[in-house]
């Protein structure tokens, strides 16, 4: 059993496959670590990260879209926020003696 201040999170992601063209290598990402392909390219993959030296010469054969977060505001709270922003400043003056 965990002690009280830790916790296990179960994270399923389906894993990323891309392809190099230059050498033909298959590389699947996991979160948390590193994959290369070892050729010039030097196409690398970590989690859902994929980096080359020639991006044109990778292929993705399947990825994670990233659906975009809802922040939560109504359209009143935005425009609320707007209008608050909106706000002069008042500058107070005082005597120096």
């Amino acid at each position: 059993m965990f002690p009280p201040y830790l916790f296990a999170i179960n994270c399923k992601m389906e894993k990323l496959r891309v392809q190099c063209r230059a050498c033909g290598k298959e590389l699947h990402g996991n979160s948390g670590k590193t994959y290369t392909c070892g050729c010039p390219n030097m196409m690398t993959v970590r989690g859902d990260t994929v980096s080359a030296v020639n991006m044109s010469e990778v292929i993705m054969l399947n990825f994670n879209s990233k659906k975009p977060k809802n922040n939560g505001l109504t359209q009143q709270d935005i425009e609320w926020q707007e209008a608050r922003r909106k706000r002069k400043i008042r500058k107070l003056d005082f005597e120096i003696r």
